[in-house]
């Protein structure tokens, strides 16, 4: 069971962007990538929204989350979040360990 958050950063004038910069050049980014149970950790931006940034960050399980929401580096990201004044709006998936359903492959090229 992994865990799939969907974090949509918005600010203004271009601070959720400036904010995912500084998190990839600071190294922030990186290391939340080499922690124990995660799995990806991209951010992307809407092309409808120029004032929002998305995060996508999947992690193994729970207690992998909890152990990153617990770390040292957590107020290094809040200090960043309330650098650049923003609000998030959070979505939260769990993997669905059948998969794709077969009718749904014929839509799929991979």
């Amino acid at each position: 069971m992994a865990l799939t958050i969907h974090i949509y950063y918005r600010g203004s004038g271009g601070n959720a962007r400036k904010f995912a910069e500084e998190m990839t050049r600071s190294g922030l980014v990186d290391r939340i990538r080499t922690r124990t149970g995660n799995l990806s950790y991209e951010y992307f931006l809407p092309l409808q929204d120029p004032e929002t940034v998305l995060l996508i960050d999947r992690w193994t399980d729970q207690a992998a989350l909890d152990r990153h929401h617990q770390s040292p580096m957590m107020a290094e990201i809040l200090a960043l979040r309330q650098k650049y004044d923003l609000h998030m709006r959070v979505e939260r998936y769990i993997s669905d360990e059948g998969g794709i359903p077969a009718q749904d492959r014929a839509f799929i090229k991979e």
